[in-house]
């Protein structure tokens, strides 16, 4: 079973411009709205792929309604905590000349929610998927992912996770199967410039030597690699094609690469899985579908 976890969703108010200029009024060309989130995007591409996830979180108000109800309407299972005051939130995505994002704090998590979502994780079963994905909100501590890592040490779930910076790296003690920063996320972390995908590599092997049993490393127009589990090394390069929306790009690799493991346990087959469902996602508005993804796929080397 894979499970999903979005400690704080939101509803996502995506607004294109022509041009945005700041401090006048602008006309939007064309508004959506989403459900936004990093677990959430991989849940939601995963079963566009055909795979079956539960999203777990927290929501609250009718945001929080709003949100899974448009999951349930994608055909995605959830199971999120919801909380007795305060409101989902709510964030705002400009695509014009760039990209732009407004991003809400969102609500405040008590200790007795927190615990609500502990008993849903222990429900958790030898050899589950869980995926933690994104940042963690002031109120629950930057030492929540670890917190659920320690939780559930003790039956052996293959851990995911797609953090940044401490919160990427305390993970790691509790060797998780696989983390994807990207190539900025990754040099940020020891101080560099990564470039090249040798490069990503290189550093890569110091998160293996600190715990992560696979490091996927994306570099957006450079492709990515993999340094798996077994020590070996692989690189795919890019694929053709014009970035219409970079979010959830990051998110979608996860998925892809889940999903391609989950299919044959071969490391190669997960990376080209990766970023065929990555590149789907950057080169659509949407997240990748399964027509999308295969027919990048078909044409990887």
């Amino acid at each position: 079973m894979i499970w999903t976890l979005t400690v704080n969703p939101s509803l996502d108010y995506n607004i294109q411009l022509e041009n945005f200029s700041e401090g006048m009024v602008n006309r939007s060309q064309k508004e959506s709205i989403t459900a936004g989130g990093k677990g959430i995007n991989v849940s939601v591409v995963l079963k566009n792929l055909g795979i079956n996830s539960t999203a777990l979180g927290f929501t609250g108000g009718w945001t929080g309604v709003k949100i899974e109800s448009m999951l349930s309407k994608k055909g995605v299972d959830t199971d999120f905590v919801y909380l007795s005051q305060g409101d989902s939130r709510i964030n705002v995505k400009i695509k014009s000349q760039t990209e732009t994002e407004i991003n809400a704090n969102g609500p405040v998590i008590d200790a007795a929610h927190v615990e609500f979502l502990f008993m849903k994780l222990n429900s958790l079963c030898h050899g589950d998927t869980l995926v933690l994905a994104g940042s963690i909100p002031s109120c629950l501590g930057f030492d929540f992912y670890t917190r659920i890592m320690k939780f559930l040490s003790d039956k052996k779930i293959d851990f995911v996770v797609d953090a940044t910076g401490n919160l990427l790296l305390e993970t790691l003690q509790y060797k998780p199967f696989l983390i994807k920063p990207n190539n900025h996320e990754l040099g940020e972390i020891f101080g560099v410039k990564i470039e090249t995908q040798d490069q990503a590599l290189e550093y890569a092997k110091k998160l293996a030597e600190k715990g992560a049993r696979n490091v996927l490393v994306s570099l957006a127009g450079d492709g990515a690699v993999l340094l798996a589990e077994d020590g070996s090394a692989y690189k795919c390069a890019a694929p053709k094609g014009t970035v219409v929306n970079s979010v959830g790009a990051g998110d979608s690799m996860v998925a892809g690469f889940i999903a391609g493991w989950n299919e044959k346990h071969e490391y190669e087959h997960a990376l080209k899985m990766g970023i065929s469902c990555g590149s789907a996602s950057a080169f659509s508005e949407g997240l990748a579908t399964f027509e999308s993804a295969m027919g990048i796929f078909k044409n990887l080397s």
